[in-house]
C-alpha cells in the first residue's frame, strides 16, 4: 500500500484560493494515474479531477474552469489549485492512486487503490 499524505485545506472566503497537496511515499508513482474526491457531510464521495501518467487531467464539471489539478514527479506529489471557491467547495478532500500504471485518467473511485487520510476545505460565504 502507498501512503498518501493531503495537506493544504483549511478555512477561506468564497471566491479565495487553495492549493492541495498530495505525496505519495514508499514507491514513486510516476506512471500511475492519480486523483481528488471530495465528501461533504452527509453526502456521498465524489470525483473532482484526476490525472493521467501522462499529464492529461480530466475535472467533474462542477469545478471545471476553476481547478487544477498537475503532479511533480520528481517529488512523489499531485497538486489541486482551486480557485474561485464557493461554499458548495466545502468538503473533505481525499487524494487517491490507482496501481495499474499507464491508465487514466479515472475518474470512479472504485478505479482507485490507494486512498490518503483527507484533508478539510471550508468556504465561507
Amino acid at each position: 500500500q502507498v501512503p498518501l499524505v493531503e495537506s493544504g485545506g483549511g478555512l477561506v472566503q468564497a471566491g479565495g484560493s487553495l492549493r492541495l497537496s498530495c505525496a505519495a511515499s514508499g514507491r514513486p508513482f510516476s506512471r500511475n494515474p492519480m486523483g481528488w474526491f471530495r465528501q461533504a457531510p452527509g453526502k456521498e464521495r465524489e470525483f473532482v479531477a484526476s490525472i493521467s501518467w501522462n499529464n492529461v487531467g480530466t475535472y467533474a464539471d462542477s469545478v471545471k474552469g476553476r481547478f487544477t489539478i498537475s503532479r511533480d514527479n520528481a517529488k512523489n506529489t499531485i497538486y489541486l489549485q482551486m480557485n474561485s471557491l464557493k461554499p458548495e467547495d466545502t468538503a473533505v478532500y481525499f487524494c487517491a492512486a490507482a496501481r495499474r500504471p499507464y491508465g487514466g485518467p479515472l475518474v470512479g473511485s472504485t478505479e482507485y487503490d490507494d486512498w490518503g487520510q483527507g484533508t478539510q476545505v471550508t468556504v465561507s460565504s
